[in-house]
């Protein structure tokens, strides 16, 4: 590690407030900027850009595995220390037992093709003894592969992980699926060929990883073959509440034309599946739309929440919420801001939007630092520690930002962390009057969380990984100590 970028890390554990009003250039060896919250590690994950990060408690470990986008122009197939080969970004697996001192374990390669058109963006785990038919000794990987399909592998043994199967190969696109370990049902973001979308959802059933069974193909009408008309705004991803919950909630568009879709789980996986108008409308529940300014890249939701503010009220006491982040995807604010808003769906056929959350531009001068400034996604995590309490939403080139949302009515932020750049962090350009205008900024792109309170974000400029905690009042908020 070079001096300089070992005394950015270093300078982390000291707190350095984001000053208000003058633009900050990031530069090489200076600290972070934080508030209520620390670094405790970090790994530069080979300085390959950054998608999902997904941590799982294996056996005695803790394990992240990470998900990459595809290379950049300068650098398509960077190297691998550990094989000292060129491998097209993939599947980082790292260990975090010990998350000050995070251990690179190994890298697994995806598809060649730079930036969204290769690598394997998103992963998800499940324990094979959790599985209805799974090898009990066995840990499953999900991910997508870039355009090409999507894969299971056993990472048992995350040092030498076993190609078990591959599945819905020759799409168009994959993207930010979801897996309920429970029952093995898995809701894949795809590209079928004859779709009318680049995204939708095909719906399989992995209670045997090693035996994929598919049941259905799913998506807005409008979306399904031999349709006409306008084509409705493509998935980004779903989150199911299991059998139990039976309900899955859909999230449609990156930064424009956001739709949220509940979905009754029963009717989706059990109802008449021949991909017509009427059967994708048969399990809709209900769906928000949002402005044309606003995507839906991340549906949470948090049922039952207990208001502070309603607690002697007759009725609505606790209330059903759903969290919905967009994403940026425009380099220095050259579209509509992305946000955090907040819908009550406690009366689920006719949900509202209730609030909304930002960062002000202002604070930190976001628009002129370079690259991305807007939010992108928000943990997934349901472990207790912050479930219905804390949410964590990365930003861009604003890091990541901690809410209090045990009001979801009011959102406020508690804490911010937005790291040091690095020598491996990527430029960003807009084009003004013809030429490129390059600057380097964090892109802090998204964020997960661990049962033990620990806060992950990955950087979608080659930054690599930081592990975080809270600080100060903010920590009191989940309990912590």
């Amino acid at each position: 590690m070079k001096g300089a970028v070992r005394l950015a890390i270093v300078a982390a554990f000291s707190v350095a407030c984001a000053g208000g009003g003058q633009a900050q250039q990031q530069k090489i060896g200076a600290p972070p900027e934080s508030q209520n919250m620390k670094l405790v590690g970090y790994s530069d994950l080979q300085a390959r850009s950054a998608y999902q990060p997904t941590i799982h408690h294996q056996g005695d470990r803790y394990i992240a595995y990470i998900g990459h986008h595809g290379g950049t122009d300068e650098i398509p197939t960077p190297v691998n220390p550990i094989t000292g080969k060129a491998e097209p970004n993939g599947t980082s697996i790292v260990d975090v037992t010990d998350p000050a001192h995070p251990k690179y374990l190994k890298h697994i390669p995806g598809q060649e093709g730079k930036y969204e058109s290769g690598g394997a963006q998103m992963v998800r785990v499940c324990d094979g003894k959790s599985l209805p038919k799974g090898d009990r000794d066995a840990v499953y990987m999900l991910r997508a592969v870039g355009s090409e399909g999507h894969e299971i592998w056993n990472v048992a043994d995350p040092e030498n992980p076993v190609l078990v199967a591959k599945l819905g190969q020759g799409l168009k696109d994959t993207h930010k699926n979801f897996w309920e370990c429970d029952t093995g049902i898995a809701y894949l973001v795809s590209g079928v060929p004859d779709w009318r979308t680049r995204r939708m959802t095909e719906v399989y059933d992995l209670s045997d990883p090693a035996h994929p069974q598919k049941i259905r193909d799913f998506g807005l009408p409008g979306q399904e073959p031999g349709s006409s008309g306008a084509v409705p705004t493509e998935l980004h991803g779903p989150i199911s509440l299991g059998p139990e919950g039976n309900r899955v909630y859909f999230g449609y568009g990156t930064d424009k034309g956001g739709i949220l879709q509940i979905v009754d789980r029963n009717k989706l996986l059990n109802g008449p599946k021949e991909p017509t108008a009427d059967n994708l409308r048969y399990p809709e529940i209900a769906r928000l739309p949002m402005s044309a300014f606003n995507g839906a890249h991340t549906v949470f939701p948090m049922k039952g929440m207990p208001v502070a503010e309603f607690a002697r009220d007759k009725d609505g006491k606790t209330r059903d919420i759903v969290m919905i982040v967009d994403e940026a995807i425009l380099n220095e604010c050259a579209e509509p801001r992305q946000m955090v808003w907040f819908a009550d769906i406690t009366t689920e056929t006719r949900p509202m939007m209730i609030s909304s959350w930002t960062v002000p531009e202002a604070s930190g001068n976001f628009c002129e630092r370079g690259g991305r400034f807007g939010s992108h996604s928000s943990n997934e995590s349901m472990a207790p520690v912050f479930y219905e309490k804390m949410a964590f939403i990365a930003f861009f080139n604003a890091g990541v930002r901690a809410l209090d949302i045990r009001d979801p009515y009011h959102p406020r932020e508690v804490g911010y962390f937005i790291p040091s750049i690095t020598d491996k962090t990527d430029k960003r350009c807009v084009t003004v009057d013809g030429k490129d205008h390059c600057k380097v900024a964090i892109q802090t792109n998204n964020v997960e969380t661990d049962d033990r309170g620990y806060i992950y974000i990955v950087d979608r400029a080659n930054t690599g990984m930081h592990i975080l905690e809270m600080t100060g009042p903010a920590r009191a908020i989940a309990g912590l100590k």
